[in-house]
């Protein structure tokens, strides 16, 4: 008789994951990311997205690159 590859084991699966340690690893030499949230009105919004599409860029994109810009 064959072993099920569906048997229940306890812990957490995660745990058992060496490639998840692995890709924790590699993010040690990520830096520290921050939220930042403001509001504009839908006009505003509306406007921003139609030109990040023309620009073939996400409205995220051309936000970070604008205030890195600022911040030099």
């Amino acid at each position: 008789m064959s072993k099920s590859t569906n048997t229940l084991m306890a812990g957490r699966p995660s745990a058992r994951s060496t490639a998840k340690a692995a890709n924790l690893a590699s993010m040690a030499d990520t830096p520290q990311m921050k939220r930042i949230n403001f509001d504009v009105t839908a006009e505003v919004h509306r406007k921003l997205k139609v030109y990040a599409a023309e620009q073939g860029r996400s409205i995220k994109e051309l936000l970070s690159e604008y205030v890195a810009g600022l911040v030099k």
